[in-house]
């Protein structure tokens, strides 16, 4: 066979990724939008975290991204960070939720091993995924080093008095200076759980609401003018009440699949006129927990 009649296909390292919002356990309307969207073999596919959780098919979701192996590019989100922490005893199942077939599953604690061995943050292509957000101070190599520190913390064998620590709404602002579990529960809070915080990144918990609820002198992670993270593209999800946003450098994915909205995935690129937009209904996923 001469080369001129191989057609090589692009490594999976030039192919651009597929980003997922959150699933949250909504396995058939995520095989509907897979089909269309229909990646090239190879593409990584990155999910913006909350896998499982309040959908009616979470352990199949859960096997179903465990199965592309390293093509799945997920970080973790607080309905993953959940899952664990009920399954350690650290918490209690919520109403609504829907891991209990995850936990009682006869390969559960291979599941739940995947599940905490998962990254917090993960960079490409120039753009930054994480669950929920960042802090105004961080700059990506910052946020990077705090994700990995958590994720390390998190795959250690005290991995569960870690994650015992991990909630809590204080400290609730940066400080170069905070160490051991501070540190971790205020680099969790940020990259799983923060919609708003003020100016100087203080991050207020106060409500999960649209741009419309923000709380007193607080404003959307996103918007505030000196974040360091401005000269990336930052893909996330959590924000379901926010919806599907679109930014140059902001590609914010939850678009409420969960709540019988839609979901989203977006063929990310540098530039933003060269990303495509998919998205399926998902009327059966409507979860019962508002």
């Amino acid at each position: 066979m001469t080369p001129s009649t191989v057609t090589s296909a692009p490594s999976s390292s030039q192919l651009l990724p597929l980003a997922f919002g959150d699933l949250q356990g909504c396995r058939t309307p995520f095989q509907q939008l897979l089909a269309k969207a229909a990646p090239a073999s190879g593409t990584p596919l990155w999910f913006a975290g909350d896998l499982i959780n309040r959908g009616a098919e979470s352990l199949a979701t859960l096997r179903d991204i465990i199965a592309l192996g390293d093509q799945a590019v997920p970080v973790l989100g607080n309905h993953d960070l959940h899952l664990l922490s009920v399954s350690a005893g650290i918490r209690k199942s919520k109403k609504g939720d829907t891991i209990d077939e995850i936990l009682s599953a006869p390969d559960a604690q291979d599941l739940l091993e995947w599940v905490r061995h998962r990254p917090l943050a993960h960079f490409d292509h120039g753009m930054l995924m994480v669950h929920a957000g960042v802090l105004p101070q961080w700059d990506v190599a910052t946020t990077l080093e705090l994700a990995h520190d958590l994720q390390r913390a998190l795959r250690a064998p005290n991995w569960k008095e870690t994650l015992a620590g991990l909630y809590g709404n204080e400290p609730n602002r940066w400080k170069p200076n905070l160490k051991g579990i501070e540190r971790l529960r205020l680099t969790c809070s940020a990259l799983t759980r923060i919609r708003f915080c003020n100016a100087d990144g203080v991050m207020d918990f106060s409500s999960s609401g649209g741009l419309n609820s923000a709380p007193p002198g607080a404003m959307p992670w996103f918007d505030v003018p000196s974040r360091k993270t401005s000269d990336v593209t930052v893909v996330f999800g959590h924000w379901a009440a926010l919806g599907l946003t679109l930014r140059d450098n902001l590609i914010g994915l939850d678009s409420g699949c969960v709540w019988g909205e839609k979901l989203s995935a977006v063929r990310l690129a540098k530039k933003p006129a060269e990303r495509t937009l998919f998205q399926v209904n998902c009327e059966s996923c409507r979860s019962t927990e508002e």
